[in-house]
C-alpha cells in the first residue's frame, strides 16, 4: 500500500560510518522541525545491499554497484549519497608484495561484499573476476596482516588506518576510475522505495539534516562517534571531510553521469547482464 511521507514513520537504513551518521544525525535524533518520524536501522553496507534486494526499508543507503538489481523497487535520491574525488577504495597488501594489481588476478583478495561498488571497481580494473573472501570492512586489515589473504580491498575508515598498521597500497581504485573517466567515484547512494509518496520532498529533508550537521557539529558529534569503527576524533574528522561534500547535497549532472558510467562499463565488461536496469533518479 502506498505510504504518505507525513502520515507514519519512515524506515531509514544507513551504515554506521561517519559520513552517513553525520548526514542523518539530525533526522535520526529528531533535531529538525516539521519532518516525519523516522525509524532508523544501522547496518554494514553489504547487509544494506542484501536488505534492499528484499525491499526491507523505505529509505536505504546502498552501494552503487548494487543499484541495477534494485531499480524495480527503488529509485535514487539526489541527496545524501557518497561520491567524490580522491576517496576511492584501496587495494592493500603486506610489505614486500607486488604493487602491480595484475599480479593479483589469481591471488586471494579480501573484499567488503560482493555487491559493493569497491568490488565492482576491482573487477573493472583487473578486467577479471578475482578470487575473493568476503569479510566485514573492518576485518580486512587484520586478514591481510595475518596472511589469511594476499591483498585486501578497503573502504570507509580503513583508508586512514592501513599505513599505521604496516600495510602498503597496491592501487587506489578511485584514482584509477578518475583517470579512466574524469568523473567522480560513485560509491553509495540513498534509495527511496517506489511505494513512498512525494519522494522528491525527501531530497530536501536530507539536505536540511546535512545543513543542521554543518551548523551544529557539537550537537551531532557524540552520535557520530558512538557508531564509528574508529575512536580517533582525527580519523572521524578526516572521514567526514573527504566523504561529505557537494555531491552529498546534490548529485548534480556529473554525479548522475558517474553512476550511469559505472553501470555502462560493468555491462560492457560482462560484470552486469546486458539487460540490467538503468539507474533511475528522483
Amino acid at each position: 500500500m502506498p505510504n504518505n511521507v507525513a502520515a507514519r514513520p519512515l524506515t531509514l537504513a544507513y551504515s554506521p560510518c561517519p559520513n552517513d551518521t553525520y548526514i542523518f544525525a539530525a533526522l535520526a535524533n529528531n533535531l529538525l522541525d516539521d519532518v516525519p518520524e523516522i525509524r532508523v536501522a544501522l547496518e554494514d553496507v553489504e547487509s544494506l545491499n542484501i536488505a534492499a534486494l528484499k525491499a526491507d526499508y523505505e529509505l536505504t543507503k546502498v552501494s552503487y554497484g548494487a543499484v541495477p538489481d534494485l531499480m524495480g523497487r527503488y529509485r535514487i535520491l539526489r541527496a545524501g549519497g557518497a561520491l567524490g574525488r580522491g576517496c576511492g577504495p584501496l587495494v592493500i597488501t603486506r610489505p614486500g608484495h607486488s604493487k602491480n594489481l595484475q599480479d593479483y588476478t589469481d591471488k586471494l583478495i579480501a573484499i567488503p561484499g560482493e555487491r559493493t561498488t569497491a568490488t565492482l571497481l576491482l573487477k573493472l580494473a583487473l578486467q577479471a573476476r578475482p578470487h575473493t573472501l568476503v569479510l566485514r570492512f573492518d576485518q580486512i586489515i587484520d586478514a591481510v596482516l595475518r596472511g589469511t589473504v594476499d591483498a585486501g580491498l578497503i573502504i570507509h575508515e580503513s583508508r586512514f588506518t592501513y599505513e599505521a598498521a604496516g600495510l602498503e597500497k597496491v592501487l587506489d581504485l578511485g584514482e584509477w576510475w578518475e583517470g579512466q573517466t574524469g568523473l567522480p567515484i560513485p560509491l553509495g547512494g540513498i534509495l527511496v522505495r517506489d511505494d513512498v509518496q512525494n519522494p522528491e520532498k525527501l531530497n530536501g529533508l536530507i539536505g536540511r539534516s546535512l545543513q543542521f550537521a554543518r551548523e551544529h557539529e557539537d550537537d551531532i558529534g557524540p552520535y557520530v562517534r558512538q557508531h564509528s569503527a574508529e575512536n580517533s576524533d582525527e580519523i572521524v574528522r578526516k572521514h567526514i571531510a573527504l566523504y561529505v561534500n557537494e555531491y552529498s547535497e546534490d548529485l548534480g549532472v556529473d554525479g548522475m553521469r558517474a553512476v550511469h558510467e559505472l553501470v555502462a562499463r560493468a555491462k560492457e565488461r560482462g560484470f552486469l547482464p546486458a539487460g540490467a536496469a538503468e539507474p533511475q533518479f528522483v
